[in-house]
Formats: structure tokens, sequence, C-alpha cells
């Protein structure tokens, strides 16, 4: 089943994006901690004060993210991507039935999934640039709002939904389920991409790096484009942060417990 589709005003979708935009801004500053404990020789090369530089950081996400999703949410009625269950929030009407448990459940094997490969890939790798720290429990578990709220807005609301949009608006047709399908790999492959910043601090970017990246990002985000397709992007949130505690919480704790 699709997501239910609702047509509103310019001022509703503002309202909207503007709740999103406001949970992104939150969500990056509490992903520095992680960033912080996992990258200490980058922010060692940071001038400003921390005070400064978060804020900044945070105004400037949130800000973007609220254009990202003001742009996500005008293209729904063409695209049949959109944000039922916030959606009827704003509008005060009764909140759609949402597979929370499933969405959990999905999320969680792809993070198992993504686990798994790793400890197939990693023993593979170059040698790490410099020593690497794991964060601990508490900060994965902060920096899980970023991935589940600032990358699916980013990946999902904006840049899977502009792909279908696109398509539909050259074509002058609904949406089929090829063009969707290819939206969802295209922005999984772009979301797998986007990580490539991130791994080039911890190794030097080979090819095997490339390649490991985008394959164990491109897993997870599949399904998280097709959880944002048949059930909404609440949907697609929900299943990357409990992916996210699969890995920066479950699997630190794990790893502690054997240490």
């Amino acid at each position: 089943m699709h997501a239910t589709v609702v047509v509103t005003s310019v001022r509703e979708d503002l309202k909207l994006a503007a709740v999103l935009g406001l949970a992104a801004a939150v969500a990056v500053g509490l992903l520095f901690p992680y960033l912080m404990q996992l990258l200490p020789q980058a922010f060692a090369k940071i001038s400003l004060p921390l005070a400064i530089v978060i804020p900044l950081q945070c105004l400037q996400a949130g800000f973007f993210c609220f254009l990202m999703a003001f742009a996500g949410l005008r293209m729904s009625p063409r695209t049949g991507l959109d944000a039922p269950w916030l959606r009827a929030w704003i509008q005060g009407r009764p909140r759609p039935a949402m597979p929370w448990l499933n969405s959990i459940l999905l999320g969680l094997l792809a993070g198992v999934a993504i686990l798994a490969l790793a400890a197939l890939l990693d023993p593979h790798l170059p040698p790490p640039l410099h020593a690497l720290p794991m964060p601990d429990a508490f900060n994965g578990l902060l920096a899980s709002f970023y991935g589940s709220i600032v990358e699916e807005i980013m990946a999902r609301l904006f840049l899977m939904t502009l792909i279908v949009w696109a398509v539909a608006r050259l074509t002058r047709r609904p949406p089929s389920s090829t063009t969707v399908w290819t939206a969802i790999a295209l922005a999984a492959i772009a979301f797998g991409a986007a990580h490539l910043p991130t791994a080039a601090d911890v190794w030097p970017l080979d090819t095997f790096v490339v390649f490991r990246t985008i394959v164990l990002n491109t897993i997870a985000a599949l399904v998280f484009g097709w959880l944002y397709w048949r059930r909404g992007i609440e949907a697609a949130m929900l299943a990357h942060f409990s992916a996210d505690i699969a890995l920066h919480v479950l699997a630190p704790l794990a790893g502690a417990a054997m240490a």
C-alpha cells in the first residue's frame, strides 16, 4: 500500500518543513559528541571555539533541511511520496496507522546485515590513518538521531522524491514501480557516496574503501527507500534510527561485554 497523499497548502507544508528543520538542527547538535570521540584529530584543527562552531552548524543544517523538506513535501502530490503521520498531525486530523514495529525490525535487520558484511570486508581494509577510537554507546545513541532525521530528509524526502517527480513531470504519467525503484537505487548510492568524506578521515581512500563504504550504506538505504515509498518518511526515519542503534549502540555494548 502506498502512503496516503493529501494535497495541502503551502502554509501547511511550511509548518511541517519547519518542524523537520528544527529536528534536524537538534540532531546535528547531538551528533557532535560522537564525532569528537571518533575524529579527535579533525577537531584539533578547528581554530574557532566549539561554542561557536556547533550552533552555527546546527543553524546551517536546520535551514538547509527546512528547504529540502519543503521542496520534497511540495512534490508529494505528483509523486505519492509523503509524510502521512506528521502531515495528519500538522492538520489536526487523526493519525494514520503506521507500521512502527515492522520499521524497527527492518532497521535492526539492516544494521545486523551491515555488521555481518563488514566483518567479511574489514580484514581487507588498508591500515587506518590513525588510531581508531570506538565511540561509546551513549554517544552512539545521540548520533543515531542525525542519520534518522537529517540523512532521511536529504536522501529520501528530497533526493528520492526529486528523482520520481522529475521523471513523472517529463513523462506526464504517474510514477511507475520501475521509476520509484530507480529513484530508490540512485538515492541509496548517493547516500552511500556521501559517507566517503568520513571514510577518508579514517583510511586512505582507495578503491576497496570506496567500494566498502558505498556498499554497506547502500544496503540499508534500499530498505529505507522502500519504506518511504510504501509507508512514508516516518517509517524510513524509524528504520534508520533502529539500524543506527544496532550499529552504534548494540555493537559497542556487545564489544565491551566481550572484551
